[in-house]
């Protein structure tokens, strides 16, 4: 042969080659799609529609924990037996917001140690032992008869509150179909609300109750949907990809078979099962290519810096300052505390309590069609209109309720007028900071960071919320229509910070996000991904099908 033929054959053999790994990740990027999309899909899943449901009951329990706390806060009952929180109180305002606060303090403890306890013992397992400190945290707060106690069992039950509300959507996000992932992440939203709506009108109805059970039995109820979840997601299968993640790759394919309703054969499931394999890979093959030489601990605070190294820092700024931008809009302060705003707005008898409850309905009805259209709107367009348009009834507010809150008999017109006000800016919140804090920490990060990227910003949104439970009473009390302006200011805040920092990332690709942070990290770990892939996909063992029931 001579030499160009031998130049020849070898090229023929590369272009095979090639062809052959262009193959491969041509069907590791295809969309599986088990059956049609939206509510119909979801509908035909039953088997995954009820994880989602049940394990969705941990953002339930989250929502009625924040909606249980408004209406106790106001009842006689409750001042009787807690006289520090009484408004008679010589320091009412600060014990009422750290007996508050405190459950998004313990939240905060709880989202930090959720990554490691999922990955350790399963995101099952690490929901059962979250529920048992929810429950351990609802039992004290019931049983409470001093101040300590109770502020004990919210800071216990926070715990569990924080777990719960990171480990449920972590459980969905592994166990939907692709085609399904983002309608059931919506269900966990939509409990949240839901929650804090049903404790919100529950203890309203027993705020006429004779004694203590007035605001002990809600307290009790809250157990029943965090105990559904830690018993009842044992009868569903482990996640599939925390499986492969610790070496049971057969288990992970029965588990995904089982939750699919097909048999191991089925192309689809293969596909699927061999892209939750080449991720789990990648993963580990970024950390070892990073931390070469940590132990498991060391790594794990490494994983943590890097957040803050200077080629990620733009994009942490970003995933921190949104959920910054959330809390500080001032949407928990009416949801804790909103029978305090509306009786400061001139409302007497039940009509605080009604307009209260309605505060969250608002959220809901808001919340449902931005869900629906997000990806259509963008996220740079709510980032930056949602802070200004947040910021205009707050700003309005703070003039009104200057002039106007020592004679609110004589204006009751402009009380009402306050009160649209607040309903205005609920609106605006739901349908921008609302889901946009949910949403970009997950997008600006490459892969290798997203976890933990977005576990910092489940942190800044507990603890910002812990800053806002325990100020504002007291910002109430002291500076009037200036706590308005201060979320007002905030509010414009947020605008300006999204108008420089906030890109637009709807509709990309992880390598069309990373061009606009002005790095190749996203290529780099693309070319690692790819000879992954193409080893997963030729390894004869993950050809042979054989499966184990998970």
């Amino acid at each position: 042969m001579s030499d160009l033929e031998k130049r020849a054959s070898r090229s023929g053999s590369q272009s095979q080659v090639e062809d052959v790994n262009n193959n491969i990740l041509a069907q590791a990027d295809a969309p599986i799609n088990y059956d049609s999309d939206g509510i119909k899909g979801i509908v035909r899943s039953p088997y995954v529609l009820g994880a989602a449901l049940l394990a969705s009951f941990g953002g339930f329990s989250f929502g009625y924990d924040q909606g249980v706390i408004s209406i106790i806060l106001v009842m006689p009952q409750f001042h009787e037996w807690f006289p520090e929180t009484a408004p008679s109180g010589p320091r009412y305002g600060f014990y009422t917001g750290f007996m508050t606060g405190m459950l998004e303090f313990g939240a905060f403890i709880g989202c930090l140690f959720l990554p490691y306890l999922a990955d350790k013992i399963s995101r099952k397992w690490a929901l059962t032992i979250a529920t048992f400190f929810f429950c351990v945290g609802a039992i004290v707060q019931t049983a409470a008869h001093n101040y300590g106690t109770l502020v004990a069992g919210r800071t216990i039950g926070g715990v569990g509150v924080g777990t719960l509300a990171m480990g449920a959507p972590l459980y969905i996000s592994e166990i939907a179909p692709p085609n399904l992932r983002g309608s059931l992440l919506v269900l966990e939203s939509i409990s949240i609300v839901i929650g804090a709506i049903i404790a919100y009108w529950i203890t309203f109805a027993t705020r006429h109750m004779d004694g203590e059970w007035a605001f002990r039995l809600p307290f009790a109820l809250q157990m029943a949907p965090a105990l559904m979840v830690g018993l009842g997601i044992h009868f569903f299968p482990f996640s599939p990809r925390w499986l492969a993640m610790v070496g049971r790759d057969e288990d992970s394919l029965g588990s995904l078979t089982k939750l699919r309703r097909v048999p191991p054969t089925d192309e689809r499931v293969q596909a699927e099962w061999k892209g939750i394999l080449s991720e789990v890979r990648f993963q580990q093959a970024m950390l070892a290519r990073e931390h070469p030489s940590s132990n498991a601990f060391t790594a794990e605070l490494n994983q943590w810096a890097d957040l803050f190294k200077p080629r990620y820092l733009r994009r942490t700024i970003i995933a921190l300052g949104i959920p910054f931008f959330q809390q500080f809009s001032g949407i928990n302060a009416f949801v804790y505390y909103a029978p305090t705003f509306f009786a400061a707005l001139g409302q007497k008898g039940d009509m605080p309590l009604i307009l209260s409850g309605m505060v969250n309905i608002c959220q809901l009805v808001a919340g449902i069609p931005t869900f629906l259209f997000l990806d259509q709107v963008g996220r740079r367009k709510l980032a930056i209109g949602g802070g200004f348009a947040m910021a205009v009834p707050h700003l309005i507010m703070a003039g009104v309720v200057g002039k106007f809150s020592s004679s609110w008999d004589e204006h009751p017109a402009m009380g009402w007028f306050g009160v649209a006000l607040i309903y205005i800016y609920v609106l605006c919140y739901a349908t921008s900071y609302g889901p946009l804090a949910w949403t970009l920490p997950a997008e600006v990060f490459p892969n290798s960071k997203r976890a933990k990227g977005v576990g910092a910003a489940t942190a800044m949104i507990w603890l910002a919320n812990f800053i806002i439970g325990v100020c504002v009473p007291e910002m109430v009390i002291k500076l009037g229509w200036g706590t308005y302006l201060f979320f007002g200011l905030f509010c414009v805040a947020a605008g300006v910070f999204s108008f420089f920092l906030v890109p637009e990332t709807a509709h990309k690709s992880l390598e069309q996000i990373s061009e606009l942070f002005g790095d190749n990290s996203v290529v780099e770990e693309q070319d690692i991904r790819r000879r992954i892939i193409e080893e997963v996909w030729t390894d004869p063992k993950y050809n042979s099908v054989t499966v184990s029931r998970a």
